[in-house]
């Protein structure tokens, strides 16, 4: 591990980020930074998509959106008005396993900010005029999705890799689901998975830690939900190749998007920094790396092309994606597929090695130049239980990989001929 007393000890680690339990089980983790009179919060509770039913999906989402519609103590209009008045901004939203908040104030508007999001998680009251509006913009977003072509190329690779999973279904639910949806079926959602266990706030900025804990503990230290159910287990998925293609027709479309790849390692998994720098080389770095130049540099067939790697608790996907003329579909695969041979071919070179770490080490000191970045890091610090200091052990982490270790790693989750490989669009131009 790096040693913190270097050049990264500027960087947050377990001597300047604070964290403390309440007894109800809410975590709060805390930064100070006077430099910017501003403060910024972030956090999530325990529940999401995981908890809903299958004929109701979307329906943790939903119940997200809905909580600042209105409260026991305020209504809709009067919650937004104040925080416009302050310069102030909060929002809710759910994810497979969470429902997630954030937002910022100046640091003499926390006590409200801090007041609000206790308001909306603790009492709200799903107003039915709301309710109404707030459907009709989560449907409008559903159809617009089914003619969006990425949108539809990412919702049926997941399905396919993660079959009966909540890793393969999509938060938003359907146009179906959602319209199954009833205001009780929010009541239910909030009663039964709403709960200050694992329940976590961060927040960063021009205040002192212990009142942080004050502000939050005098919010939510009486808060407890006797009723609370806690969530299901994320089943294991096994690291398996197979292959899979289908065509997703959307007709008028002049792009057609393509998703081709694996399952990838998970977040808390040894190969997942491996397999970051094998990522940045293959398709991100400078000019979306090895497949943006063979794709799109050279054969000039695609619009984009880049891999992504997408890391969660219990399981992750290495994807290739690039969006193409409708005429150059298969020909843009087989060049991906024999891109991905080469590079699992042989070691990548030292030049691609060392310009790779330095670029993502080099990312680290950009992203927490702010508030809110230094908020998400320890968010996912918390949510990965990574360690305070992983952000200062972190070069010394890449410096280590090897040339080998990405070779080998690459080769466990990739092959060209065992691939799922979705396309959408319009098939012939």
């Amino acid at each position: 591990m790096i040693n913190t007393n270097n050049l990264w000890n500027h960087l947050p680690g377990e001597d300047n980020i604070y964290r403390t339990e309440l007894p109800n089980g809410i975590i709060v983790l805390t930064k100070t930074d006077f430099t910017s009179p501003s403060v910024v919060i972030s956090g999530y509770l325990q529940c999401g998509s995981i908890n809903d039913p299958k004929e109701k999906l979307g329906l943790g989402l939903f119940t997200s959106y809905a909580l600042m519609r209105g409260t026991v103590l305020r209504r809709h209009r009067k919650i937004y008005n104040e925080l416009e008045t302050a310069g102030a901004s909060l929002g809710f939203g759910a994810s497979i396993q969470s429902t997630n908040f954030g937002g910022r104030a100046l640091s003499e508007d926390l006590p409200m900010l801090i007041r609000t999001v206790a308001e909306a998680i603790r009492w709200p009251i799903f107003p039915p005029t709301q309710l109404k509006l707030l459907l009709s913009q989560i449907l409008t977003g559903l159809y617009i999705r089914q003619q969006d072509t990425n949108e539809r190329v990412s919702l049926r690779f997941d399905e396919v890799l993660f079959p009966d999973h909540p890793y393969g279904i999509a938060e938003e639910g359907t146009i179906e689901t959602i319209q199954r949806i009833r205001r009780s079926d929010l009541v239910k959602f909030h009663k039964r998975f709403y709960s200050p266990k694992g329940m976590v706030i961060v927040v960063v900025g021009a205040i002192e830690p212990n009142k942080v804990i004050d502000l939050i503990y005098k919010e939510f230290g009486d808060w407890n939900n006797p009723t609370w159910i806690a969530p299901p287990i994320i089943p294991s998925v096994p690291i398996s190749k197979f292959s899979h293609r289908e065509h997703i027709e959307i007709p008028g479309k002049f792009q057609t998007d393509i998703i081709m790849g694996n399952y990838g390692p998970k977040r808390t998994s040894e190969d997942f920094l491996i397999a970051s720098v094998g990522n940045n080389i293959l398709g991100q770095f400078g000019m979306m790396g090895r497949i943006g130049a063979a794709v799109r540099d050279k054969s000039g067939l695609a619009y984009f092309a880049s891999t992504a790697l997408n890391s969660w608790q219990y399981a992750g996907t290495w994807e290739i994606s690039a969006g193409v003329n409708p005429n150059n579909i298969e020909t843009t695969i087989n060049i991906i597929q024999e891109e991905v041979q080469r590079f699992l071919g042989e070691p990548v070179t030292d030049q691609e090695l060392d310009d790779s770490k330095a670029n993502i080490i080099g990312m680290i000191p950009l992203s927490i130049e702010s508030n809110a970045g230094v908020a998400n890091a320890i968010v996912r610090m918390e949510r990965y239980k990574l360690g305070l200091n992983y952000l200062r052990e972190f070069p010394e982490l890449i410096s280590q990989i090897s040339k080998q270790d990405i070779l080998t790693v690459s080769k466990k989750y990739l092959d060209p001929q065992k691939m799922v490989i979705i396309s959408a669009g319009t098939k012939n131009a």
